[in-house]
């Protein structure tokens, strides 16, 4: 159930960083991709 819930919270900071980006806010954008490839279970998960 855990990994779910942080599938679902990297995929919406995912979505927000990309949204970010193509506004103008490229910093922003890049931090949030990131944080989500993070928190995700595919990656390295910051809660583990």
């Amino acid at each position: 159930m855990l990994a779910f819930i942080l599938w679902i919270l990297a995929v919406i900071l995912v979505v927000a960083g990309i949204v970010n980006f193509f506004r103008g806010q490229i910093l922003w954008g890049v931090v949030l991709v990131i944080v989500g490839l993070l928190v995700g279970p595919g990656g390295v998960s910051l809660f583990t």
